[in-house]
Order: structure tokens, then C-alpha cells, then sequence
């Protein structure tokens, strides 16, 4: 799966060549150029980062930065042509990963950008967020719909196995082996379609279809309906 940027900048020159710069296999960008567009982008298209401007036409990148912070944690470089210490302060302040003035080298948003990846990416493999579901691993908090729910040692384990695995047929043995690693003897049989029942009723979201699937005579696999 590419690695997606949203570069969020009204310019459409420097949007391009910011494009151009970071251009590599396995990243796949997103242009927006108002902040309209840079909204409904980091809605649809579910991006990894963003690289966001601070002034556009028809707002504050400082406001959407704001908005994005009070419901998720993902990277984001500030651009802005304001060469003031407290816009550079405003920025980190609301939560900005890094942020760079205009006029800046490529070379050097390069550098920023593959840093940020690379500090995000240990954190990011125990954050999940996807079709109105927030994982966090590492805080061990769980939201469906926006409401927190609580989850068995058992029911983490199995959930975040599936979900570091969407699209993938999990077998039963390979679930049960690494959910229970130090006693599959010890455990009922039906232990591992109790987790699974019991997840699946906690991941409810005004009734829609669970992400956890079933593959007959298989196992079970992840995978959002599409919203």
C-alpha cells in the first residue's frame, strides 16, 4: 500500500513542484488547493501526512491544523510564507510536527519530510483510524463512532492482529497461536469464536456490517465497508 501525502498549498506551481521533489516509489501524493478541498481530501482519501500551507484564500490552515489535532495525530508539516517566530509558534503550539518558511530549498523539505515519516512510522503501527474507528495500541483506547469502548487482553491482542492485516485471511491456528502464545492447551477450544463474538459486538456502529469477516473453514479477515 503507497504511502499517501496531501499536499494541502493554493500555489499550484509550488504544489507541483513540492510533488515533483518528493516524487519516489511507494508514495502517492494528494493536491489540494483550497482548504475546502484540503477538508474533504483528508476525509476521502485517508492520507498518511500532509503538508499543509497556513494562509489560503478561503481560510486558516492554522484552523483546519486545529480541527485535525482534536480527533487525529496524523503528521503535519507546516508551509507558510510568514517569516514570524509566532506563527512558527502558533503552529507547533496546535500541534504541527515540523514547519518550514517560504521561500524554502526541496532539499531541505525532503529532509523534513522523511524525518517526520520516520518518527511517525514506530508510533503510526499502533494507530489505527479508518471508518469511524480509532485504535491507539499504545494508549490502549478504543473508539467506535467516537465513543470509547473497552476491550479484553484477548480482544486487543486478536484486534490488532487483524487490523495490521486488512484484506488478509488470518487462519484460526495463526490467531489462536499468537493470541494465547503461552498455553493453546490450557484454552476451550471455543475460546477464539467467543473473542471474535464478543469483539464484533463491541465494534457496532449503528448496525452496520463488522470489519471482521469470516472465511469459512479458514479464519477471519479485516476489511471497512466503504464510507
Amino acid at each position: 500500500m503507497n504511502y499517501r501525502i496531501l499536499v494541502a498549498e493554493d500555489d499550484r506551481g509550488l504544489n507541483q513542484g513540492i510533488r515533483l521533489a518528493l516524487q519516489k516509489e511507494g508514495i502517492e501524493f494528494i493536491p489540494a488547493y483550497t482548504l475546502k478541498e484540503a477538508k474533504a481530501a483528508w476525509q476521502e482519501k485517508q492520507p498518511d501526512m500532509i503538508l499543509l500551507d497556513v494562509n489560503f484564500p478561503d481560510g486558516s490552515g492554522f484552523d483546519f491544523l486545529r480541527m485535525l489535532r482534536g480527533i487525529s495525530d496524523i503528521p503535519v508539516l507546516l508551509i507558510t510564507a510568514n517569516d514570524l517566530e509566532s506563527d512558527e509558534v502558533t503552529g507547533l503550539t496546535l500541534g504541527a510536527d515540523d514547519y518550514i518558511t517560504k521561500p524554502f530549498s526541496l532539499m531541505a523539505l525532503r529532509a523534513r519530510v522523511e524525518n517526520i515519516r520516520k518518527r511517525a512510522h514506530g508510533y503510526r503501527k499502533c494507530l489505527y483510524e479508518e471508518s469511524g474507528y480509532r485504535f491507539d495500541f499504545e494508549k490502549l483506547e478504543f473508539y467506535a463512532d467516537g465513543q470509547l469502548f473497552h476491550l479484553s487482553a484477548s480482544e486487543q491482542k486478536l484486534l490488532k492482529l487483524l487490523v495490521m492485516h486488512p484484506g488478509q485471511t488470518l487462519t484460526r491456528e495463526f490467531l489462536a497461536e499468537n493470541i494465547w502464545p503461552d498455553g493453546m492447551e490450557y484454552v476451550d477450544e471455543n475460546a477464539l469464536s467467543v473473542t471474535v463474538s464478543r469483539l464484533r459486538r463491541k465494534l457496532d456502529i449503528n448496525g452496520q456490517s463488522s470489519p471482521v469477516h469470516t472465511v469459512y473453514g479458514i479464519g477471519y479477515t479485516w476489511k471497512c465497508a466503504e464510507v
